[in-house]
């Protein structure tokens, strides 16, 4: 079967279908999901647009989804969760969205941790260790000082916050290019790449961290869109391949799994 295709068991049956898509879209955009219920558990093929979203699932082996922790394989019957990410150029790209694909697997856990998920520590690590053997994150930050480069110039013409609102989907709090950078104290609409993305070695606590600071613009957008409700002039933010950042919220996890060492999830400070 398809290189791009995971089998996925041990899903309770209690885990709506919304959520097991969900939980896999934060890998890379899915072309197809089939769920089918035997049992008390669930089982789900999910193909995946690009090889590399995948391999990403394939770090989701033995993770929590709901009350069960899943069990993750490839279609392919390879057990490696190594390979090459696809590169891609500002001369390639026909959009300014930065997708899934993109990010290195460090940032998309991060994100999972960010919505409350628990990622094992062990996951965590073997994420560093692909992005660092593979050269992501350099040029994930080479990716994003480009798009620095190519909008900075905006920002005279525009409010800090909307310095990259260049589509709808970089509106995100969360998902959007804006997410990767910082205000910088000195001016009003200056900007900055966070730390986590220039950093060239991470630790799994680096991961944590920016999980938090994920976590409170995930907070900050929710409050964002509650005092907007009732205004006709709000557009509806346009789909993305990333997750909804309004998906069903996780069971409350146990403390870790099967061959992974339990993480703290992460809760938004007040």
């Amino acid at each position: 079967m398809s290189a791009n295709t995971v089998h996925v068991k041990d899903i309770s049956a209690q885990t709506e279908d919304k959520e097991i898509r969900d939980f896999f879209s934060f890998c890379g955009k899915i072309t197809d999901i089939d769920v089918k219920t035997e049992g008390s558990t669930k089982t789900a093929t999910v193909t995946f647009e690009k090889e590399t979203a995948a391999k990403t699932a394939l770090l989701l082996n033995n993770t929590q989804l709901g009350p069960a922790h899943i069990n993750v394989t490839s279609a392919s019957g390879s057990t490696s969760d190594d390979d090459h990410p696809p590169v891609t150029t500002n001369a390639d790209r026909d959009s300014d969205e930065i997708t899934q694909e993109e990010k290195p697997r460090s940032r998309i856990l991060a994100e999972y941790l960010a919505h409350g998920y628990v990622i094992g520590d062990t996951a965590l690590q073997r994420a560093i260790e692909l992005d660092h053997k593979h050269g992501v994150s350099s040029r994930f930050l080479n990716t994003l000082q480009n798009f620095d480069k190519k909008y900075h110039a905006t920002d005279r013409a525009r409010t800090a916050d909307q310095s990259y609102g260049i589509t709808s989907r970089a509106n995100s709090l969360l998902t959007g290019l804006g997410s990767y950078f910082e205000k910088a104290t000195n001016t009003p609409t200056g900007q900055k790449i966070v730390n986590f993305y220039t950093q060239g070695q991470k630790q799994v606590l680096d991961i944590h961290n920016e999980a938090k600071r994920l976590a409170e613009l995930k907070k900050q957008e929710t409050k964002d869109k509650t005092s907007g409700e009732g205004s006709s002039s709000v557009a509806p933010p346009a789909e993305s391949s990333a997750p909804s950042t309004e998906s069903s919220k996780p069971a409350e996890p146990a403390s870790g799994g099967p061959g992974v060492a339990a993480s703290t999830p992460v809760k938004p400070t007040a």
